[in-house]
């Protein structure tokens, strides 16, 4: 099968315009999963349900998420980038509108299922087409320019969204993200390059072509991807084995209140949001691996405080949980660099379909084991959380020590071309 020969390497301009666009539909599905965690207490009150039911609705996401990105990593490089991203966009715009819709608990926990199955896969579609199109030198500030999708949700997606849960309803905030999806779908249409020159050509057999296990199998017998899969495992589980209870926790233990939650992920993400892109040019300069490791052994300092606070004003509840956002989710910058760039070219797609299914797997775990530590006492306070903490730091001291086992390819990406 022939393919036309690839355009030259992208303008700094023309990147610049991909990256927010990417960046954008990261926002969509990145905010649609986080508005989670601080509709939690909302959620518990609204629906009668337990801390348990509440960390099944934010497993059920992570769990479908992982089940179709394995299936994703069956055929996403069999098809052209761009059409395969849309369309999975779409179609998550349309589950997360049936989340607002949904008229109780379990229609609510099966819209959260359908949301992950696509949402789930558009994370690592994004970096796949991040590591197509930019060149090794730049990818670690390409890496922190997508990562700041998570600083803007936090700045003014979460607030926002807790804004209109709080005046007019917990179904307001996916009615506004399912919108917001469609904004940028027909902004990724236009923009967006078409993508088909990791498609099979004359180099694959036609054994491989047909079979549709072919490329994972390839994935998993190469040991550097096994380890840097279990590394971002380890990451992820010990982020989110803490994340998704911290606003429950701060409401009953810390004496936060509801109404208080908004300013703390605004503060959060306006930190994160010039910190991501700073981690991402020192990665590049200082080296993937070392910054990493730098940022995981910061992280283990706030995720050791998050977990034991008790009463204690707001502003220093600020101070906690911006020091936070900045480490925890941080670690993602350089460790996604690394993965990204962990991969042999022609298998990126599918490896990073798997590695996003790991991730959900991971996080889904985490969830759900967080929530079986957790409980509530007879006072209303949650207990166990300490426990939890100290889960999260042996998982980010066993990633630390992994990440050092993983072998970088610096290869000149693939160029794309304008649809």
């Amino acid at each position: 099968m022939n393919h036309p020969p690839s355009p030259e390497p992208l303008d700094p301009g023309r990147e610049r315009i991909l990256l927010v666009t990417l960046a954008g539909i990261q926002f969509a599905h990145i905010l649609d999963f986080m508005i989670m965690m601080p509709l939690g207490p909302i959620l518990m009150r609204e629906l009668g349900v337990g801390t348990h039911e509440f960390g099944l609705l934010v497993s059920s996401y992570t769990f479908s998420a992982a089940f179709t990105g394995l299936l994703a990593a069956m055929f996403v490089d069999r098809f052209e980038r761009k059409r395969l991203l849309l369309t999975m966009f779409g179609l998550f715009a349309v589950a997360t509108l049936a989340c607002g819709l949904a008229p109780g608990y379990w229609t609510l926990l099966a819209a959260r299922g359908t949301a992950g199955a696509f949402g789930g896969v558009l994370g690592s579609m994004v970096q796949t087409m991040v590591g197509d199109l930019i060149p090794f030198e730049r990818r670690g500030r390409a890496s922190g320019t997508i990562m700041s999708a998570f600083s803007l949700s936090t700045v003014a997606g979460v607030p926002l969204s807790l804004y209109l849960a709080n005046h007019f309803g917990w179904r307001f905030p996916f009615f506004f993200i399912a919108a917001l999806s469609c904004a940028f779908l027909l902004l990724g249409w236009k923009m967006l390059p078409a993508l088909r020159g990791h498609l099979p050509g004359a180099t694959v057999s036609e054994t491989e072509r047909a079979h549709p296990l072919s490329a994972m199998i390839a994935v998993l017998r190469d040991a550097n991807h096994l380890r840097a899969l279990l590394f971002m495992a380890l990451i992820m589980f010990s982020g989110f084995s803490v994340i998704p209870y911290i606003t429950i926790y701060v409401t009953a233990n810390v004496g936060i209140r509801q109404e208080d939650i908004p300013l703390i992920y605004l503060v959060g993400g306006c930190a994160t949001f010039f910190t991501s892109r700073l981690v991402g040019r020192l990665a590049d300069a200082h080296g993937k691996i070392r910054v990493y490791r730098w940022m995981a052994l910061c992280s283990m300092v706030p995720l050791l405080i998050q977990t034991h606070l008790g009463p204690v004003p707001l502003w220093l509840m600020i101070v906690c949980s911006t020091a936070f956002f900045i480490f925890v989710p941080g670690r993602m910058v350089p460790a996604m660099a690394v993965v990204t760039s962990a991969v042999q070219p022609r298998l990126r797609g599918t490896f990073l379909s798997m590695n996003g299914a790991v991730q959900q797997l991971a996080s889904g775990g985490a969830s759900w084991l967080g929530g079986a530590m957790i409980s509530a006492d007879a006072a209303g306070r949650i207990v166990g959380y300490d426990r939890v903490g100290y889960l999260a730091i042996a998982a980010t001291l066993m990633a630390m020590v992994f990440v050092g086992q993983i072998h970088m390819h610096t290869g000149v990406p693939a160029a794309g071309r304008k649809a």
